[in-house]
């Protein structure tokens, strides 16, 4: 037998393969047959044909010379996948060590999704996505299955405050930037939304006209008004113009993505300042007060502000008149509002002053009761000498205005304090809330004026002072001050005296010094003006005394004046032992 060398082939000839086949025939063959397989290349996605199903892996045709596998797993977001399916597929090897071809459809989707994501942003396309989940700062969107960041601020051209509205949703955007060193992709909602805005925009701006009646939304508040969205256009409503009533805040009547009626009230040239109105769109409460209502009407309403100088009561929402300080209370004296009223107090009035059409009206709170000066029989009850015990209200140069009754104020002067203390300032004597009784000096009903004193509920000490102090009656009295033109004197029983320079010049040339404590001789005594000049000089020199005679010839008719030591020594104490001291001298008369 032969070796299998020597054994020709070509001539061998069976019912198999090639039978039958010349040589050229079967390269020919074989050619052909080649150009059926794909050439592939790893790494890559390429399309196939489903050949077959079984519990682990998917068999697809690729054209290659062998099926390649795909684990079933890999199809769970397909509903039965079966023969004959053409899928994308991403060759992970083109033979392994079983020499199988290795596929992935994972893969495959996301170098396709990748593909999809960069033609997108060439192509400034549409693509629309699911919000899977809210993140730090915004939204994340499934996009192909790439998870794409949509930043807050590009979710709408409003202002969103709460994201998770659009979690589950699907939503079309566009993206804006890929960051392939950490496959982070950035997309937008807001710039499709913006693009619409545009036409809208200049529709809206190119027929924008002054009372103009809008429909927007509202997008922003703050405490002086709000912004309102017309549709690409953003209007301002002042917080003025949002109610006829007064508001403190346009929260109080409106809330952020309410759609609201407006109305243009104005705008500047290029239309970016436009200025809007809501009150405007409702007639104003003025014109529709009561026909009936008139100076001397008595109304109710809430009080909306106080001020230092009154209070403004709001009767219907828009219409408010102003109560001032002076028409709260009958008192002449002007105190704080606020001492009457506050805000939210619900208070009736009376109308003083109504102008219709100036919009105004002046109302009052003390006209609900009886004026005190018409009332009382004032001529009864403060007629002069009567006596009264009232508050200290108001302190001014001139004296201290005094509260007897509510509306019933009083004038005491300064000079009706004292009548031994030189007050310059009644802050001297008094302060303001302190009680003081007086006695009625001066009525007059007709003009509302009351003067009062303090003093004259005392007799006049100065009656008796005559007696104590007459001219040339020699007193130890001490310079309480000193300056060019002579001395204050401190007398006994709280008085005070004056001695001119030359009337401190002591015996030596020496002049008395303050505090110094000397022997003065009386050279004038004025009861009506409560005055008393004293001289030092004139204790030892003869021509300073010229009222020594003078005061020897009154004790010669019968005059009650001394010089002698017990005068000069003696000691009263108060204002009642002055009067018993003047009865005692006139019983002796």
């Amino acid at each position: 037998m032969s070796n299998k060398e020597d054994f020709n082939w070509d001539n061998f000839e069976t019912k198999g393969f090639g039978e039958g086949y010349s040589k050229e025939q079967k390269a020919q063959m074989e050619a052909m047959y080649a150009g059926t397989l794909n050439e592939i290349t790893e790494k890559e996605v390429i399309k196939g044909v489903v050949v077959g199903v079984n519990d682990k892996d998917v068999i697809i045709n690729i054209g290659f010379k062998s099926d390649g596998l795909v684990p079933l797993s890999e199809f769970r977001d397909v509903a039965g996948i079966k023969p004959g399916d053409e899928v994308e597929v991403f060759i992970e090897e083109q033979e392994n060590a079983l020499g199988q071809l290795i596929l992935s459809r994972k893969k495959a989707k996301i170098v396709r999704a990748w593909q999809d994501i960069e033609s997108a942003l060439e192509n400034d396309s549409v693509i629309e996505g699911l919000v899977k989940r809210r993140t730090k700062g915004g939204l994340i969107v499934d996009i192909y299955g790439v998870e794409a960041f949509l930043p807050g601020s590009q979710i709408d051209v409003k202002p969103i405050r709460d994201f998770d509205i659009y979690v589950g949703k699907k939503m079309e955007v566009k993206v804006v930037k890929i960051n392939h060193a950490n496959d982070n992709v950035v997309v937008s909602h807001k710039v499709l939304i913006e693009k619409d805005l545009e036409k809208q925009k200049a529709e809206i701006l190119n027929n924008l006209e002054k009372g103009q009646v809008l429909e927007g939304v509202i997008k922003n508040m703050t405490n002086f008004g709000v912004f309102i969205d017309l549709g690409g256009v953003d209007g301002l409503l002042h917080i003025t113009d949002i109610s006829w009533g007064r508001i403190n805040h346009p929260e109080e009547v409106l809330q952020l993505d309410q759609k609201v009626q407006i109305v243009v009230l104005d705008f500047d040239d290029d239309k970016k300042r436009i200025s809007l109105g809501m009150k405007q769109l409702t007639a104003h409460p003025w014109d529709s007060l009561a026909s009936n209502l008139e100076v001397g009407s008595k109304v109710r309403g809430k009080i909306v502000n106080v001020a230092d100088y009154g209070a403004f009561l709001e009767l219907a929402p828009g219409v408010e008149g102003l109560i001032h300080v002076s028409e709260m209370s009958w008192s002449q004296h002007l105190r704080n509002p606020a001492d009457f009223v506050k805000v939210g107090d619900e208070i009736d009035a009376v109308v003083l002053t109504l102008d219709k059409d100036e919009r105004k009206m002046s109302l009052g709170i003390k006209q609900l009761t009886e004026d005190p000066w018409t009332k009382n029989d004032m001529g009864t009850k403060y007629a002069v000498g009567t006596k009264h015990k009232g508050v200290v209200r108001n302190l001014t140069n001139f004296g201290l205005f005094l509260e007897l009754e509510e509306g019933i104020d009083g004038l005491v002067h300064v000079s009706d304090l004292s009548w031994t203390k030189k007050i310059k300032h009644p802050s001297e004597f008094v302060k303001v809330g302190d009680e003081l009784e007086v006695a009625v000096l001066e009525l007059d009903v007709e003009n509302r004026r009351l003067a009062l004193g303090h003093k004259q509920l005392e007799e006049n000490p100065w009656d008796t002072f005559e007696n104590v102090f007459p001219v040339g009656s020699v007193h130890k009295c001490t310079v309480v001050s000193k300056n060019d033109k002579g001395a204050v004197l401190e007398l006994p029983y709280g008085l005070e005296g004056f001695a001119t320079i030359k009337n401190l010049e002591k015996e030596d040339g020496s002049q008395v010094e303050a505090g110094e404590s000397e022997d003065f001789k009386v050279t004038e005594f004025s009861k009506d003006d409560k005055r008393i000049v004293l001289s030092h000089t004139a204790m030892f020199k003869e021509e300073a005394k010229p009222a020594k005679k003078e005061a020897k010839k009154k004790s010669d008719t019968g005059s009650a004046s001394t010089t002698s030591a017990p005068a000069e020594k003696s000691t009263l104490g108060d204002l009642d032992a002055l009067t018993q001291l003047k009865e005692q001298m006139e019983g002796k008369k």
